[in-house]
């Protein structure tokens, strides 16, 4: 059976992963899970990302999360734009999370950006996800 939203999996996997205390999760690999993986871990939300390809073409995707001080560094990371209500948003429109503490995850023509990178670089584009 196909899956509707890869992203929203993504997510659901780093909260449950953090909830079980785990230091690594596991998942199929896609260039946008990729793309969004890496900002994840420019802005210290996560220690590592790897990818490694597997029998059969298959790529998979490691995330090590990153804790502190026996707490996880996420406190809430959730899916804005969805397949049935796509979000997108202009430069200057793009939503801010706890006043700028937190990070939009905005898809741009550009490619995978925070909300902070595309509004200065004046793209607009589809609100993945916030984060906190």
């Amino acid at each position: 059976m196909s899956m509707t939203d890869p992203i929203s999996d993504m997510l659901t996997r780093i909260r449950n992963g953090q909830k079980a205390a785990k230091l690594r999760v596991t998942m199929p690999a896609s260039k946008l899970k990729v793309s969004i993986a890496k900002v994840l871990e420019a802005e210290g939300y996560l220690d590592g990302v790897a990818t490694e390809d597997e029998e059969n073409n298959k790529r998979t995707l490691t995330l090590t999360l990153r804790y502190h001080e026996g707490q996880p560094v996420i406190e809430r990371i959730e899916r804005a734009s969805r397949p049935g209500l796509r979000l997108y948003a202009r430069a200057n429109e793009l939503p801010t999370v706890q006043g700028g503490l937190g990070v939009v995850i905005v898809s741009t023509s550009n490619g995978v950006m925070t909300d902070r990178e595309a509004r200065a670089q004046g793209h607009g584009g589809e609100v993945l996800c916030f984060v906190s």
